[in-house]
């Protein structure tokens, strides 16, 4: 291995980042600054010598190094659990820490994808640097062989409840903006306005308006997946370019339970499908393991009159939904049929991992078909409301240059909050339909 080398002229916290080491050919990329050399084995370039005032060793290493003209300190990806209040029954997410996604090695990506997968959601800290391309290459790490958009067209569907909320970055069609206020520009995107969802645009009731901006609601719990001829992104990735700041609101279920919560201005909120299976009775346990769930044709167009219930787990059942002969062609084999379960691919866990507001029949254990919608809703909320009240919900405190990655085979979420036209909210949002299908709970691909 070549090494060490020793440091010149380094100006004080200048970052060096040491490339991916090839041991078949020895070769290493190392940068200093806007420096770069390449392909040198046991003896350094001529640039990189002893320099008697600094006496400092630069050991190449995979790592990210950090050095000072007085100091020198190796700083490793770091990977901690996320703070928790001691209230709350959340045992799922990590922050990771000291990692340049730009310039990821396959190790730590290694280590990203681990922590993802084993903690369903992985917070990394301090990216307001990370470019939408850079952003839309870790996402496909997870899944190299998918390049697709998760929602395929339906943002060009005028009548889908997801057509207002996002708009494409033109040179990056995999990801997405979303926010709330006017930009002159952003990513190629010319005078948009961007608007923070509203659960009064989605329920059928809505917070008294002098109440507005002091409390919210889950607007509305979901995965992010097509559900009809696409098959569910394996992972999601959400970046903070602009974060109002300050204000708190008290989210309210206002479903008779009294249940309320305090959140930060704009969290997405997010709960565990592994914690949704586990609460449940073993009965039921046995039930959600065995039986499937089929979502309706072109589910956000379908759902688009119909209300939801104040929770934002589901829809309510008023028969206002739109029938087959008033959505876009239907191809009977992109209808998707999925168990109600998933299996954790590293871990092997079970997730209860159902979008309630798209479900149109259950099928039952016993082959038969329950098709009553009121009945197919209730039965689906009976399962998943314990799991969203507020002891198990991670409402995010979103920062400036957060990249949240997180399980979408594995987690539910939710965007919160009430915004007035000045608070300024602008995120960056990438998924990509798997080319694979959902692993059951028998091993499976769905």
């Amino acid at each position: 291995m070549a090494g060490p080398y020793y440091a010149k002229d380094l100006r004080q916290s200048e970052l060096l980042s040491i490339g991916r080491h090839r041991e078949e050919a020895h070769i290493w990329t190392l940068k200093v600054g806007e420096l770069t050399y390449n392909k040198f084995d046991s003896a350094p370039p001529s640039t990189i010598q002893h320099h008697p005032l600094q006496r400092k060793k630069l050991v190449v290493s995979r790592r990210t190094i950090n050095i000072s003209i007085f100091t020198m300190a190796i700083k490793s990806l770091e990977i901690r659990p996320l703070s928790i209040p001691s209230t709350s029954a959340v045992d799922f997410g990590v922050e990771i820490h000291n990692v340049d996604l730009e310039n990821l090695t396959e190790d730590d990506f290694d280590l990203i994808q681990n922590a993802v997968y084993k903690s369903h959601i992985a917070v990394i800290k301090n990216q307001a640097g990370l470019s939408p391309k850079a952003q839309y290459e870790l996402t496909k790490r997870f899944d190299p062989t998918t390049d697709n958009y998760g929602h395929g067209k339906t943002l060009n569907a005028k009548r889908s409840v997801l057509h207002p909320d996002l708009k494409t970055i033109p040179h990056q069609p995999q990801v997405q903006v979303i926010g709330n206020g006017y930009y002159d520009e952003y990513e190629g995107l010319k005078n948009i306005t961007l608007k923070h969802p509203h659960h009064k645009k989605f329920h059928q009731d809505a917070i008294l308006e002098e109440d507005d901006l002091n409390a919210t609601r889950f607007f509305r719990w979901h995965m992010d997946a097509a559900l009809y001829a696409l098959n569910p992104p394996k992972i999601t990735s959400l970046m903070a370019v602009k974060v109002p700041e300050g204000r708190r609101q008290t989210l309210r279920y206002d479903d008779g339970t009294g249940e309320e919560m305090d959140v930060p201005l704009g969290t997405t909120a997010f709960v565990s499908g592994q914690n949704m299976y586990r609460i449940l009775s073993e009965e039921d346990k046995k039930f959600v393991r065995e039986a499937k769930v089929e979502y309706a044709a072109h589910p956000y167009i379908w759902m688009s009159p119909a209300k939801s219930r104040s929770d934002g787990l589901g829809m309510l059942s008023e028969g206002l939904e739109l029938p087959n002969s008033e959505l876009p062609p239907i191809n009977e084999k992109d209808i998707k049929i999925l168990p109600m379960c998933y299996k954790n691919p590293v871990t092997g866990n079970l997730a209860l991992q159902i979008h309630p507001s798209a479900v149109k029949a259950i099928h039952l254990p016993n082959g038969e078909i329950m098709t009553d919608l009121k009945e197919v809703r209730d039965l689906i909320h009976r399962l998943q409301r314990p799991g969203i009240s507020p002891q198990h919900v991670y409402p995010h405190d979103w920062v400036e240059g957060d990249l949240v990655l997180f399980n979408n085979q594995g987690v539910l979420h939710t965007v919160v909050g009430a915004f007035t036209p000045e608070e300024k909210r602008l995120f960056r949002q990438c998924n990509m339909a798997s080319n694979e299908g959902v692993l059951g709970p028998d091993g499976k691909r769905y």
